[in-house]
């Protein structure tokens, strides 16, 4: 099994590309983007050093397969998937936040709240909640989208507002189109014996609408618990069986890596990348209830830009 961890392509009306964590993206003409989903995999905020086979593949199946199951909530960038790496869509001015939604208490607030933090950017929370716990109500805690080698920072609506990053009436359609694209999300995930812990979404304008960017509810940008035994595992206290990039981190935690300076990444053995793999065609295979059809890993570079040409060209 190979691995696509860097692109350097030229389309046709290629003007520039920007290489993200784990995606590559490439403005044509500055009217479309050529977003190409890699096998690289991030986790606190670092780029982790071997790339994980199929991930792209599954990251972008699904967010393609969301993008259209959302798409009467609100516009969205897609157009196209060319490639089972690649969606091409319309070119919108992005907004500087990732507005994640929680419905439960875990991972990094879980982390807060356990050190005695009971305010998250602005929000309140209950007293004498446990891990894993639902929220009342799903809560929004946006972070400023960070540029390469910086962290996420964790921000309120009043920061937001405060710093210009968007409007009063622009914040009220994010927060909006947020609530209403998680509790879609989480019926989905019903269906199919998943719970939909928290996510993240990212949006931008085009021709002056706000319009739902990059990917949706994939095991990048959420996390998703098993439905089946979620209650006794709760009220045992026991960790629950997710399908997320949670364990990722937890192993990296558990070998003395949280991204910090001066620590090391652990060794990426080939158990411990196949393992990764198969987490993120499980969770495929979950969430759209099909039956992942790996596509030829020979040479994946020339396969997307041939695929990618034909479509820019037609």
């Amino acid at each position: 099994m190979k691995a696509l961890t860097a692109t350097n392509y030229n389309f046709p009306g290629q003007q520039s590309v920007y290489h993200g964590k784990v995606r590559d993206v490439y403005n044509i003409g500055g009217e479309k983007l050529v977003m190409v989903a890699t096998d690289r995999i991030s986790a606190f905020d670092v780029v982790l050093p071997k790339g994980i086979p199929f991930k792209g593949q599954v990251l972008n199946q699904i967010a393609s397969s969301f993008l259209d199951a959302t798409a009467d909530i609100c516009p969205n960038w897609k157009q196209a998937t060319p490639d089972p790496m690649v969606t091409v869509g319309v070119m919108c001015q992005g907004f500087p936040l990732e507005m994640i939604v929680r419905g439960y208490l875990c991972g990094s607030a879980w982390r807060a709240y356990k050190s005695g933090v009971r305010e998250i950017c602005g929000v309140r929370l209950p007293e004498g909640m446990k891990e894993n716990q639902k929220f009342p109500v799903p809560i929004i805690t946006p972070t400023t989208k960070a540029e390469i080698g910086e962290h996420d920072a964790d921000i309120s609506k009043e920061e937001i507002l405060k710093r210009g990053l968007c409007t009063p009436e622009e914040y009220a359609i994010l927060e909006d189109y947020t609530l209403r694209l998680f509790e879609r999300g989480t019926q989905i995930a019903a269906k199919r014996g998943l719970i939909l812990v928290d996510t993240k979404y990212e949006f931008g304008k085009h021709d002056g609408k706000i319009y739902l960017m990059d990917e949706i509810h994939t095991p990048d940008s959420s996390r998703y618990f098993y439905s089946e035994g979620y209650e006794e595992r709760f009220a045992k206290g026991e960790p629950q069986r997710q399908l997320s990039k949670e364990f990722v981190r937890e192993w990296l935690m558990d070998n003395g890596f949280q991204g910090k300076e001066g620590q090391q990444v652990p060794e990426m053995t080939d158990e411990i990348v196949s393992s990764i793999s198969d987490r993120y065609v499980e969770l495929y295979e979950h969430i759209t209830g099909e039956k992942f059809v790996p596509q030829d890993t020979e040479d994946i570079a020339a396969r997307i830009e041939r695929n990618v040409t034909n479509y820019l060209n037609a």
